[in-house]
């Protein structure tokens, strides 16, 4: 009953935080100090580097960090990670469009949505069970969707989405 409960109460929170999430970074982009982790390009308002939004790590978690534990299909346990929403992402760059291009650094891409990331609380993750993820770890960035929260999510279709080692999206 008690994890019931937990569960419960985490889908509230991050529920919460997706409804709170308003186009607040509108026109605010600041230049990336560090090494650029993420390129969004497409039909975005918001840019700092030619028509492009270029994000090193630090400015991905000024957007705000949240976690999500739970089973993967590609590692053994319940891990946890920590990143970015996307629809946080998609408000930083001002995104109009339906869908994206997520491709990874070895140029696997999918197509996903835009209301993917505005409906459920997907996941853009840094960390995995507490450390940043390198490339050789699925990192730098891992594309989390919350399948145990949203059974609706647990299919072969979602999968398809989970890009690790992404590097790029580009919005249509």
């Amino acid at each position: 009953m008690f994890g019931i409960k937990v569960a419960i109460a985490n889908r509230l929170i991050i529920l919460a935080l997706i409804l709170g999430s308003t186009n607040a970074f509108a026109g605010s982009l600041g230049a990336p100090a560090g090494k650029v982790i993420l390129v969004v390009g497409g039909s975005i308002e918001n840019t700092n580097v030619g028509d492009e939004a270029h994000f090193d790590r630090t400015m991905l978690e000024a957007l705000g960090v949240t976690e999500l534990s739970q089973e993967t299909p590609w590692t053994e346990g319940r891990q946890t990670f920590r990143g970015v929403l996307g629809s946080r992402i998609l408000d930083a760059v001002g995104a109009r469009g339906d869908t994206f291009t997520a491709r990874a650094l070895n140029d696997y891409e999918v197509n996903i949505p835009l209301d993917d990331l505005r409906r459920y609380p997907v996941l853009f993750a840094l960390q995995q069970n507490g450390k940043y993820m390198r490339v050789r770890d699925k990192g730098p960035i891992w594309i989390i969707y919350p399948r145990e929260m949203f059974p609706e999510l647990d299919n072969e279709e979602t999968k398809q989405k989970w890009v690790w080692q992404l590097s790029s999206i580009e919005i249509r």
